[in-house]
């Protein structure tokens, strides 16, 4: 380095200028969006929740959707392929199945099933279906996955 010559600084001020900028420009886009959202956001919720209801699959008979719900399971154990197996035999006894799917969590330590308000009959009767040996609890406004139907969280047989 030159002793003679100063050190420029324009590029340093040049980058905080541009981050500020853009900062700007982001503060200002989400108060445009904010203000331009509508008045009531529910409304629109709502409307999504419509849409999904009015685009599931219909079950086979008024008594088996109220019998035996719509299911997820998610495997969040070790064994691979445990979800695909549990969906094969929840399928075969009858219930309407999504996709089988795997969670990555350390939270869930035992087979688990979710149940949302007015659904805990239901989740009963998904419960004996695999035996009993799996704990009944109220959905966590967390888990937001398989909101059409009834989560089983799976971590061992």
């Amino acid at each position: 380095m030159n002793p003679d010559r100063e050190p420029s600084r324009l590029p340093l001020r040049a980058g905080a200028m541009l981050l500020l900028a853009v900062a700007i420009v982001f503060v200002g886009l989400g108060w445009h969006s904010a203000a331009t959202s509508g008045d009531n956001p529910e409304k629109g919720l709502e409307e999504a929740q419509r849409q999904v209801a009015t685009t599931a699959p219909a079950s086979t008979s008024a008594k088996a959707s109220a019998d035996k719900p719509r299911v997820c399971v998610y495997n969040a154990g070790t064994i691979a392929g445990l979800a695909g197996d549990i969906t094969d035999e929840l399928k075969a006894q009858g219930f309407e199945t999504a996709t089988p799917g795997n969670l990555s969590t350390s939270s869930i330590t035992e087979n688990t099933i979710f149940y949302d308000d007015g659904q805990k009959a239901q989740a009963e009767v998904v419960a004996e279906a695999l035996g009993g040996d799996a704990s009944v609890d109220p959905r966590p406004s967390s888990f937001t996955r398989c909101s059409t139907g009834i989560p089983v969280i799976v971590v061992s047989r």
